[in-house]
């Protein structure tokens, strides 16, 4: 009995040492972390909203209805800018590294996502593409001709809706992206500039080709199960849109890589893009001759790509049932780019 109570005591007094304690964690964290994990995987796969994006075919209609109403604003030497767009299909696709190996020409500068949480590109989509009703268009476009607003008259006559012509509005956007992120770049001393996003696709793309016709898009993608699996492992906390849009489950990421990987088949065919997959990327297979020509810059790609920046560590396996929650929601993005399940 005397050795039992000796033996209790030692235990007792184990229990009080910190590694008693961290143990006791460990195992307690351990044991329910995969069913927490399920269970908030399936709650989020029941209860997602995927939310209303406009698409390629109604920016375009509004911007065929402004182009179509008076003359361009800009100067002729604004129009010969050729900035250089990288897009990703979602994050952990590659685009950091392909960003670092398109600047390995001292000539161009590409930002890196830019406020991109506040997805202001995506935004002033959006606006374009509720636009006014056309009549309306047709009402101010007509009242600005007719009146002069140098008249002696002019205060007696209708000015309610009296509107500046389209190609200003179409001029103003663009100065805002001249000034946050060209001049700087220019500033700089580099004649080229551009930036890399993981939250765009083809609608903000057809928004930036109207503002700058001379814009090369370069887009990358990756299989979904990687690109989830490297984000699952790099412990993010990821805003497709702050604060309302995270992605923080397998059916949240799925919905937004199928997005934007669809999003490019509503382009036509001579839409300027390059599109690469991170597989080749890394594999070696990748035709930097041909994307330096098409792009009129000079890629050393061996020395970006000696150099690993910014990896995780080793990502743990998807589970079965986020794999199958990927593999649903995203079909029809992993089919538009040719993956397979």
């Amino acid at each position: 009995m005397l050795s039992d109570s000796m033996g209790l005591a030692k235990i007792q007094k184990y229990k009080q040492t910190p590694i008693w304690a961290w143990g006791r964690q460990t195992w307690l964290a351990t044991s329910t972390r995969a069913p927490r994990r399920f269970c908030h995987e399936m709650l989020a796969w029941l209860s997602h909203e995927k939310g209303s994006f406009p698409g390629v075919a109604k920016l375009a209609e509004s911007i065929t209805l402004l182009q179509a109403r008076g003359s361009d604003a800009t100067s002729a030497q604004t129009e010969k800018e050729a900035p250089i767009f990288v897009f990703s299909a979602g994050p952990r696709a590659g685009s950091t590294l392909l960003q670092r190996i398109l600047v390995t020409d001292p000539r161009l500068l590409l930002w890196g996502e830019p406020f991109g949480e506040m997805a202001l590109v995506s935004r002033i989509a959006e606006i374009v593409s509720h636009l006014e009703q056309p009549a309306r268009l047709g009402v101010w476009e007509k009242t600005i001709k007719e009146i002069d607003v140098k008249s002696s008259t002019f205060a007696m006559t209708w000015i309610a809706t009296l509107y500046p012509s389209a190609s200003y509005f179409r001029a103003a956007l663009r100065g805002f992206l001249d000034q946050w992120l060209g001049k700087p770049a220019r500033d700089g001393g580099f004649a080229r500039w551009g930036f890399k996003e993981v939250r765009l696709g083809a609608t903000e793309a057809t928004l930036l080709h109207w503002l700058y016709p001379n814009a090369k898009f370069v887009v990358i993608c990756r299989h979904p199960y990687a690109s989830y699996r490297s984000l699952a492992n790099a412990n993010w906390v990821y805003y497709d849109r702050y604060p309302d849009v995270r992605v923080n489950s397998a059916a949240g990421f799925a919905h937004h890589w199928s997005r934007l990987a669809t999003s490019w088949s509503e382009l036509p065919l001579e839409f300027p893009c390059f599109r690469i997959k991170y597989e080749d990327l890394i594999g070696r297979k990748v035709d930097f001759r041909k994307l330096e020509s098409w792009l009129g810059i000079e890629i050393k790609e061996d020395i970006a790509l000696s150099t690993s920046v910014g990896g995780t560590a080793k990502p743990d396996c998807i589970t079965w049932y986020e794999r199958l929650i990927i593999a649903r929601e995203a079909e029809a993005g992993m089919r538009a780019l040719g993956y397979s399940k």
